[in-house]
């Protein structure tokens, strides 16, 4: 009951992330400004809540884990309805970041939940409870806000969560323990500098993406300052005694893959894939945000129909192994959806969205079980929280980058809107960067995860 509590919260959160993806053009048009630049409000949300993540565990210790947790989810549910009235771009940004930073106390209060109650032998059972919200609602997001769009208003996509909110608040209240820990000191310093760093680098890349006159420049200099601060910040908390964010897990070669390296570049491209895909159907296509939404449903079905395999599989073959080649068959299905052409070769673009979400499912379940397939109980409040951090960079910068391929190209050929060929180019650039990942991916121990997978004691037998 605790994993479907979590589970629910989860994703209201994951939902939306991307549920307003499809209804970009149409908001576009409400608060007057270029539908490139509504990305701002996708990356606006998923960078909050990665400032606000190292926080998390502090206030989880000092508060209790379900005070932090329904409180967060009251204060997100509140927000949804902020962003359902916002009458202006600037309100709703605000709206989005409130949102954002509610969305930060639930992810890694929620995971630690479920991981203090787990054993390890139950580990991959119990983390896969919590890897269906995030499969699910970023895919059924874009569609369901089509719909949404199509029959009503792009404000009701934030409606929807006041009753999913309400019922999420009492199963809460009735289910969630209220442990609490004695906290150290809050570490200020810590918080600043990465919050600081994750805000310059959002609003860096947002500005790159548009791709405007000084804003290029501007751009530029946030980006290069958001290094600077994530390096104090870094070198912060390896000498601070009780630093906010406990970065000694990245010592496990597992994690540090799974969460840094290879786990940041695979989610960055597969969150791009989502973002791209509605307006190229809109915008490249003239498809309605129904229409759009009904061809999105091909990639959403294909995850969760994976999903109910993903275990099997790791099982049968080892984490290792499938996420090598879920990796390769991630890379190459996102860029095959540049072939995709609404209207005519209608096996082929099933076959393609189905490839994509198949690959998107695997790949980030494999993910994330290698993130906590070397983890020991003392480790996973803070190896919690810095994975949802990473997780939210990798999504966030996804959403970003694709903006900026698409702009890059429509700026290249010197047009004023972006075209087909904008959104073809840029989804092949993003399927050579996910593949980029398989060289942090084999690098990793043939047998890591194997206690967790069950693959250990199939290869043995």
């Amino acid at each position: 009951m605790i994993s479907l509590v979590v589970a629910v919260a989860f994703f209201m959160e994951n939902l939306d992330a991307t549920i307003i993806v499809t209804a970009l053009p149409r908001m576009a048009d409400s608060f007057h400004i270029d539908a490139a630049r509504m990305s701002m409000g996708v990356t606006a949300y998923l960078m909050a809540a990665a400032a606000w993540i190292t926080a998390s565990g502090w206030l989880a210790d000092r508060l209790g884990g379900r005070n932090l947790f329904c409180g967060a989810v009251a204060v997100f549910t509140l927000a949804s309805m902020l962003c359902g009235v916002a009458t202006s771009f600037p309100v709703f940004i605000i709206a989005r970041v409130i949102q954002g930073s509610a969305a930060a106390m639930m992810s890694p209060v929620g995971r630690l939940v479920v991981l203090r109650t787990a054993e390890k032998k139950d580990l991959m059972r119990a983390l896969s409870a919590l890897i269906w919200p995030g499969l699910a609602a970023p895919v059924l997001g874009p569609p369901l806000g089509g719909f949404i769009t199509g029959l009503a208003s792009w404000r009701w996509i934030f409606y929807v969560n006041l009753p999913i909110g309400l019922v999420g608040m009492a199963l809460i209240l009735a289910f969630i323990p209220n442990e609490r820990r004695a906290p150290t000191p809050f570490d200020l310093r810590g918080f600043l500098l990465t919050a600081c760093a994750l805000t310059c680098l959002t609003y860096g890349l947002d500005l790159l993406g548009l791709r405007q006159g000084a804003s290029l420049g501007v751009g530029f200099g946030l980006s290069t300052a958001a290094l600077l601060l994530g390096w104090f910040a870094l070198h912060h908390m390896r000498t601070k005694p009780h630093p906010l964010l406990n970065i000694e897990a990245l010592r496990i070669r597992s994690f540090f893959v799974s969460s840094v390296t290879g786990g940041v570049i695979s989610r960055a491209a597969i969150s791009a894939t989502p973002f791209l895909l509605p307006l190229m159907f809109q915008l490249g296509f003239g498809l309605s945000p129904l229409e759009s939404g009904g061809l999105l449903l091909i990639y959403m079905a294909a995850n969760l129909l994976t999903k109910l395999v993903t275990n099997q599989i790791m099982r049968r073959f080892g984490i290792r192994s499938v996420l090598i080649a879920s990796c390769l068959m991630a890379g190459v299905s996102i860029a095959a959806c540049a072939l995709i052409v609404p209207g005519s070769n209608q096996l082929l673009n099933a076959l393609i969205l189905i490839a994509a979400g198949a690959g998107r499912s695997l790949q980030l379940t494999a993910i994330t079980m290698a993130n906590f397939a070397d983890i020991g109980p003392a480790q996973r409040q803070p190896a919690s929280v810095f994975s949802s951090l990473t997780q939210q960079i990798g999504m966030g910068a996804g959403v970003a980058v694709g903006a900026l391929l698409l702009t890059s190209s429509q700026a290249l050929r010197g047009a004023g809107m972006p075209e087909l060929l904008d959104f073809r180019s840029a989804f092949v650039v993003a399927g050579a960067l996910s593949t980029l990942a398989v060289f942090s991916f084999v690098t990793l121990a043939r047998d890591v995860g194997d206690e967790i997978s069950g693959y250990g004691k199939i290869r043995n037998a």
